[in-house]
This record gives structure tokens, sequence and C-alpha cells, in this order.
């Protein structure tokens, strides 16, 4: 299972890097947007990788769980493993990033506390739809990819003025680290820990 987790990780890494600099690009263009405008993006963007990652964990965990799936469990993988780590990715680290550049408007933005009559049920039909039709490959990348620009829109809402090439390359390994540990985490290792039978890996 170490092997698998480092080579999916080794797949991810230019997948997300260059997410990461269209994101940036997008993010030098942009950092004009008002506050409210980034705001209404991130929680259109937000919630949909909150889908995404409860479709493909819950996914992970029934094509390797096989047999009876115990649904708790099956609620519990997808739910912590989205909305959780969703929140790491999408708003957790962003705001780290933010108190070290010290920008004016930075603020941390808890979906499923600030609008969770949105994040929560998002996850919850991301789970069911699992249950009756476990898919992970293109959920999978449409998450990774939501993400970035989740992360984004959480970093341009917190800008507030023009910032140097030196906040930008910081900005970037941010929004690296953003998105590719917490989402490669969520999808595959935080569902993988719950198959007690390793041998089906």
């Amino acid at each position: 299972m170490y092997n698998h987790i480092i080579n999916e990780m080794k797949k991810h890494f230019p997948f997300t890097a260059i997410g990461a600099v269209i994101g940036i690009v997008f993010m030098y263009f942009s950092y004009t947007l008002s506050y409210k405008t980034a705001y209404n993006i991130f929680y259109i963007l937000h919630p949909l990788h909150v889908l995404l990652s409860a479709l493909v964990t819950a996914s992970m965990y029934e094509f390797y769980k096989k047999g009876k799936i115990n649904l708790l469990l099956l609620l519990f993988v997808g739910y912590v493993g989205s909305v959780g780590i969703a929140t790491l990715s999408d708003s957790l680290i962003p705001y780290f990033g933010e108190i070290l550049l010290d920008m004016p408007n930075r603020k941390i933005h808890l979906g499923f506390i600030e609008k969770w009559w949105l994040v929560n049920p998002l996850a919850l039909i991301g789970i069911t739809i699992a249950y009756f039709k476990p898919s992970t490959k293109f959920p999978h990348m449409g998450h990774v990819l939501v993400s970035t620009w989740a992360s984004v829109f959480h970093i341009i809402m917190a800008i507030g003025k023009p910032i140097g090439f030196l906040q930008y390359a910081m900005l970037f390994t941010f929004l690296f680290l953003a998105v590719w540990v917490p989402c490669c985490m969520s999808d595959i290792v935080f569902p993988l820990l719950f198959v007690k039978d390793k041998h089906k890996l």
C-alpha cells in the first residue's frame, strides 16, 4: 500500500503543479475582484469540491471493501474524507498562507459551518451516488482541479492589493501543497485505512 500511495503522489505531482501555475496566473489578473465576487465564486467551487471528493472517497472505500458495506462507516469515510479534508485544502492551508503574507482581508471560511445548508447536503449526495454507482477516475480529476480553483478564490478574497513576485512564489507553494497532499490523502489514503484486508489493495 505504501508503494501504491507513493506512485499515486508522483503521478499527481505534474497535474497539480500545472493547475497551481494556472491558478497563480489567474490570481495575477484577478486580484482586483471584489471580496463579494470572490466569496460567491468560492462558494460555488468549494461545495462542488466537497461533492466530488465525497463521491471519490466513498467509491474508493466501496471498491476495495468488497462484500457487505457498512453504511455508517461509508458515511463516516465519505463525510470526513470530503468535508474535513476539503476544508483543510480550500480554507485552512490558504488561510495560513494569507497570515504569513499579512494579507489585509484574510479571513477563514469554513463552508460546513458558514454555509452548512449547502456543503453538508452535497457531501451526503456524493456519498449516496457512490453507494449506488461508485466512480473514481473522472470525479477525482475534477476534484483536484476544482480544489485548486477554490483555494485560489479563498486567497483572492484576502489579497486586497497588488503583491510582488516573491509573494506569488510563496502562494504557488501554498496552493500546490493545499491541493497535492490533502486531495491525494482524501481520495486515496484515507478510505484505504478502513479496508481491513490489505491483500485486496
